[in-house]
């Protein structure tokens, strides 16, 4: 009699650890408003503990779910086990499951990333469409709390604005995370209460990788100070989220004050204006990072914020340039893409009484007689001079474009038509004045800049 009643009490103590996980798990999405009731559910499937108690939680609550599992052919018999394993379960809990496999080392080969990178490109991409084409409301994937913190440490130690740690996100998109506020432990007591298998990925036990080492080794030390080390960093993790939607609002308004956009993908930062705002080297943070630039370079482009201009910063897809009054940004890519030789349209004819001297910047009208050919049209060089229209003396093409004002890239951008080495034409701006149309001129060539179409 005393063993039945202490068996009862084991399965009725089973019984209540199970409904408090779907209670807790149960209480999260409806606090975060990820998915209803009535939504189907595709479920990301690895078949390790995670994925398959996040299966299981949710059908246990009565949601409708398709399983989604991808084979990356990385870990040889292991990944073969693995969707083994996932085709057993799914066909035990009667889930229609979708298998995809990858060949993820040649696509990362061919995008030249790293195989972590590939692997979660092709898995989310295909996610997507697997989630159109079945008609699900949203991907559930299997990330808990600790992964949450975890990624705080990781960005912690590589270095990052408030934006970075915030952790996990539970919404993004049509991505749901259903487990965040649950932690390791407790799916695994889920699963051992309910006797549900899962299979491991070996590679989750080595130290090799970063993340790897923040499980296996610094959490467990931070545990030794802190029992409670992952609720504690957790929870501030959630302060840090609330925190950045003030932070956020505040950032977006301050770089409306200081960025002005000069088309063609250049981006001006207003140094006087910046250095105003109530946390410049903030500000100047969550422009600059996102666009590629380390914490460390930040920190060295506001400090020459304070300095001489000219010092030139790289990202690996974006430049900048301390200028006069500006930071200047643009992507490295305008030179080689979208900026290249103008295409010139050059017409000789003879001058009538009736001719009209053109007044556009984009063409330049000069006396044919004195232009020997043929013309060369290259980038101003340092040294070169010219006399600007209207002007008798010389004038340096660099003091002629600091006049008007021209940016550090306008600068380098700037092309000049030669006839025998003098500079007749600084194209878009101003021809040279010894080459200008005089009663004397009988033919007359006219230079057009060609538009882009």
């Amino acid at each position: 009699m005393k063993e039945n009643r202490y068996s009862l009490s084991i399965i009725s103590k089973k019984h209540y650890l199970c409904n408090m996980f779907h209670l807790d798990v149960n209480r999260f999405i409806e606090e975060k408003s990820l998915f209803f009731q009535k939504d189907k559910i595709l479920v990301a499937l690895s078949g390790g503990a995670d994925s398959v108690a996040l299966l299981r939680v949710l059908l246990a609550l009565g949601y409708t779910c398709e399983a989604a599992h991808c084979n990356f052919h990385l870990r040889g018999k292991e990944s073969d086990r693995d969707e083994n394993f996932v085709r057993g379960l799914c066909n035990e809990l009667n889930i229609l499951l979708h298998v995809v496999h990858f060949d993820t080392q040649t696509y990362a080969t061919k995008h030249r990333i790293s195989i972590e990178m590939a692997a979660r490109e092709m898995r989310y991409e295909w996610f997507e469409k697997l989630r159109q084409e079945c008609d699900a409301s949203v991907i559930a994937v299997a990330h808990h709390r600790d992964d949450s913190v975890e990624t705080f440490l990781l960005n912690l130690i590589r270095g990052t604005g408030i934006n970075g740690l915030k952790g996990i996100a539970p919404l993004n998109g049509h991505i749901v995370r259903p487990l965040l506020n649950a932690s390791r432990q407790d799916i695994l007591q889920y699963l051992e209460h309910l006797h549900q298998d899962y299979v491991t990925d070996s590679t989750n036990l080595q130290d090799e990788y970063m993340r790897n080492k923040i499980r296996l080794n610094i959490l467990p030390m931070l545990g030794e100070l802190n029992p409670s080390v992952s609720e504690s960093i957790a929870e501030t993790a959630n302060r840090l989220a609330e925190t950045s939607l003030v932070y956020n609002k505040e950032m977006a308004e301050a770089k409306n004050r200081v960025i002005k956009r000069n088309g063609n993908n250049l981006k001006a930062i207003h140094v006087e204006r910046l250095l105003t705002e109530v946390a410049p080297a903030s500000l100047l943070f969550e422009i600059l990072y996102p666009l590629g630039f380390k914490p460390l370079q930040i920190k060295d482009i506001f400090h020459s914020l304070s300095g001489q201009p000219g010092k030139r910063f790289i990202s690996p897809e974006w430049e900048a340039v301390r200028d006069r009054e500006y930071l200047l940004l643009q992507t490295r890519t305008i030179e080689s893409t979208t900026d290249p030789t103008p295409q010139l349209c050059i017409k000789t004819l003879d001058l009538s009484d009736d001719f009209i001297i053109p007044k556009e910047k984009d063409v330049a009208c000069l006396d044919a007689d004195k232009v020997i050919s043929p013309l060369i049209i290259r980038k101003w060089q340092k040294g070169d001079k010219f006399v600007p229209f209207g002007m008798t003396g010389k004038k340096n093409v660099s003091d002629y474009l600091t006049d008007r004002k021209f940016s550090l890239f306008e600068k380098e951008n700037q092309y000049v038509v030669c006839s025998d080495e003098k500079i007749i034409w600084l194209v878009g701006e101003r021809s040279d004045n010894r080459f200008r149309i005089t009663n004397t001129t009988k033919r007359v060539m006219i230079i057009r800049l060609q538009k882009e179409r």
